[in-house]
């Protein structure tokens, strides 16, 4: 009867341990999980926020759908990320079909445009179906349009190949001008400064730009120097004039602000002249200035609501790991009420995304 007492506790905290050491490891488990599902979570706030009608002048978004160096951002860099993702835009909020006015894209009347950079590889040219489909696959999904760059490099070319592939695919294609002759970032331009651009000196190609962007006769979206107020990209004002007034344009303006957006105002009175009107033009800022003083704001930049169609923002989490981390909603926050004070136009997150977080 002893033994078989002995035997029975012997079992009994067999039991008792086992269930502890369970319990543990399902704490643990659960640790790493909401850990490792960061990104899922910032997602699922970025949508959850854009269901919310906080944001109203909102109407599209694009994800930048791209792994480079130490960023993950695709929407399938884990498991928990893509079905996030999935789950957010699944709400019929989330729209795929585009409404135009004389070949201008506008805003719907109701949801929100869903759209995406569809990892075009990293000089963001490298366009194909087969990429779009991808993302579409991916996402269960749709888009509205995409997203790629037109690098000028050593000449100015309209990107009639990329348009038409995007075309064909029954996408809008969304080019985004890039005056750079190369992928440094942190510096002017060798070639194409604003000021060469306002002079111009490029006014023979941007013309033919033009043309065979009219040609098209398709509806196309457009935008000049993306993120102009981030410092990464050699458009930024603090190469061009920065907080100088003495030196182009009205004295009581920001020398690098004024000079971009002359330039921008330059280049679409050239494609308005050549019967380019076939473009709606966007004016795309990053949602947190930098550096942030006072020739860099957002305001200093905007060509004005007779050449800008709609307004554009990029929202990013962490793009690495060790980054400070806000959520979706928080940045929105900050940059919304800057962006409705500075126009009317709806707006566009045209690019949002975050890495994993480790």
């Amino acid at each position: 009867m002893k033994n078989l007492m002995c035997q029975s506790l012997a079992c009994i905290k067999k039991i008792i341990t086992t269930i502890i050491c369970c319990a543990v490891i399902m704490v643990l488990c659960s640790c790493k999980k909401d850990k490792d599902n960061k990104k899922a979570e910032w997602i699922e706030n970025a949508f959850a926020s854009l269901e919310s009608n906080h944001y109203p002048k909102v109407k599209a978004i694009s994800w930048w759908h791209e792994n480079f160096d130490n960023s993950f951002l695709k929407i399938n860099s884990s498991n928990e990320s893509l079905d996030a993702y999935r789950k957010g835009v699944s709400s019929p909020t989330f729209i795929t079909v585009a409404n135009f006015n004389s070949k201008k894209l506008i805003e719907p009347t109701v949801g929100i445009y869903h759209s995406a950079y569809p990892d075009f590889g990293g000089t963001e040219d490298n366009v194909t179906a087969e990429r779009i489909i991808n993302f579409e696959t991916l996402a269960n999904k749709k888009i509205v349009w995409a997203y790629f760059s037109n690098n000028w490099y050593s000449n100015i070319q309209f990107p009639i190949e990329e348009v038409n592939i995007i075309k064909e695919a029954g996408k809008i294609p969304f080019i985004r001008i890039m005056p750079r002759t190369n992928f440094d970032e942190g510096g002017p331009d060798p070639n194409y400064t604003m000021q060469k651009i306002i002079d111009g000196d490029y006014d023979i190609a941007l013309t033919q730009w033009a043309i065979d962007a009219a040609n098209t006769n398709i509806p196309l979206l457009v935008e000049f120097g993306a993120e102009v107020n981030g410092d990464w990209f050699p458009w930024n004002g603090k190469y061009n004039g920065a907080g100088e007034t003495a030196f182009y344009g009205d004295p009581n303006l920001y020398d690098g602000a004024e000079r971009f957006k002359d330039a921008y105002k330059h280049i679409i009175n050239i494609c308005n002249n050549n019967g380019a009107t076939n473009i709606t033009w966007f004016f795309h800022v990053n949602a947190y200035s930098d550096p942030d003083l006072d020739w860099n704001q957002i305001k200093n930049y905007y060509p004005g609501d007779n050449y800008i169609d709609w307004l554009g923002v990029s929202v990013y989490g962490p793009q690495e790991s060790d980054e400070d981390y806000q959520e979706f909603s928080d940045i929105l926050n900050d940059v919304y009420p800057i962006l409705t004070n500075l126009s009317n136009k709806p707006i566009a997150i045209l690019e949002f995304a975050i890495t994993e977080i480790e």
